[in-house]
């Protein structure tokens, strides 16, 4: 199957079974059952597993191509496998031979579902600096603590679990470890969080009281690389924001052109008003320089490369259109864009995420600074 063929299949399955239902699903904040069941059909939670252990196998430039074109849909549904590719992809690059045996094969068919679970209450950002620990007690590690904002952490049911094996550790990022957590005995789901945007997919506290782990989930078998585990899958969830953010400012010039062609004031459609025209050039010319920096990024994480500055940028600047943009369809829009009856307030309201989300934007800015810096000394 061509990429042409896989995007079409997306496009279908967009029009198909998301676009009907997204409007009263999204407003009640329900979890979408049924189009995730379809959205395993189609092999999205193993999208870029290789096709070794039963995933699609997909480059990044295809995953990213793919996550823009829901975006444009329903942003959530994106990440309700993003988080869960994320897990995936810590697994398929530092896993042991067995784990990836163990777990890839369930993963690609959604047979097990999660996500990526880092933030805790006091702690986003700076992930050195992490209270949750596992102390080794025989076969098992012991687990304490809790973890906040994890997305799946309610349907989801296996977790890559950032824990401190070694509390006292100097740096502390050694004394990090990554863990495979299935739900269990002493694995339990607090509470939902509340958001306002960013519907349907949950968002859950997750507390662990004594929950043991067995030696063998430990990612890759060796304590304190779990900072360096997480960074290697941020980069693609970096890639997936952004492309969410593209797909966010295409919907948001995509009905912002659609509505100043049919608006009319002073006898003609406001897209013949120059105010209304500057907008909408500048939207298009941010949405595009943001899809070509996702490519960029993609193209590099396809090669294997290093690409955390190219992935920061991408996820930058893409978010930053899509925030910007989603304003903008707002102008555009008048009091229309502020009704529920238009997509606009949904954009508006779920493109704050992304400026947040995978790493503030802020932080993004410091890490390309250092790359570029580290990349280019005097």
């Amino acid at each position: 199957m061509t990429d042409t063929d896989i995007l079409d299949s997306i496009d279908a399955f967009l029009a198909r079974d998301v676009v009907p239902h997204v409007h009263r699903l999204e407003h009640d904040d329900i979890y979408p059952e049924a189009i995730v069941e379809r959205m395993r059909e189609l092999g999205l939670f193993g999208a870029t597993i290789a096709a070794s252990f039963g995933g699609l196998g997909l480059p990044c430039a295809t995953y990213a191509d793919i996550v823009e074109r829901i975006a444009r849909v329903w942003m959530s549904l994106s990440g309700i496998f993003n988080s869960h590719l994320i897990m995936s992809a810590i697994v398929q690059r530092n896993g042991t031979e067995a784990q990836k045996r163990a777990f890839l094969p369930r993963f690609a068919s959604a047979e097990l579902r999660g996500g990526l679970a880092l933030t805790e209450p006091d702690c986003g950002t700076d992930l050195q600096a992490i209270r949750v620990t596992a102390r080794r007690d025989g076969d098992a590690y012991v687990v304490n603590g809790t973890k906040t904002w994890i997305s799946n952490g309610i349907h989801g049911s296996c977790f890559a679990l950032l824990v401190k094996t070694d509390p006292n550790a100097e740096p502390r990022h050694r004394g990090m470890s990554m863990l495979l957590a299935e739900k269990g005995a002493g694995f339990t789901v607090s509470r939902k969080l509340e958001k306002l945007g960013y519907k349907g997919i949950d968002s859950a506290e997750l507390v662990f009281d004594d929950y043991r782990v067995p030696v063998d989930r430990l990612i890759g078998g060796i304590e304190g690389r779990g900072l360096q585990h997480a960074l290697s899958g941020l980069e693609l969830g970096r890639i997936n924001v952004a492309a969410r953010g593209v797909g966010i400012a295409q919907a948001a010039l995509d009905e912002s052109l659609r509505y100043a062609q049919v608006r009319r004031t002073f006898g003609v459609p406001i897209a013949q008003h120059q105010a209304i025209q500057l907008k909408l050039a500048d939207m298009a010319t941010r949405t595009e320089a943001a899809r070509l920096l996702v490519r960029r990024a993609a193209e590099l994480y396809d090669r294997g490369d290093r690409c955390d500055m190219e992935a920061g940028m991408a996820k930058l600047f893409a978010t930053e259109a899509a925030l910007e943009n989603a304003t903008e369809a707002m102008r555009v829009h008048g009091g229309y864009g502020y009704s529920t009856e238009f997509p606009i307030e949904r954009l508006y309201r779920d493109a704050p995420l992304l400026v947040i989300g995978e790493g503030t934007n802020e932080l993004q800015r410091i890490i390309i600074a250092r790359q570029l810096v580290a990349r280019n000394p005097v």
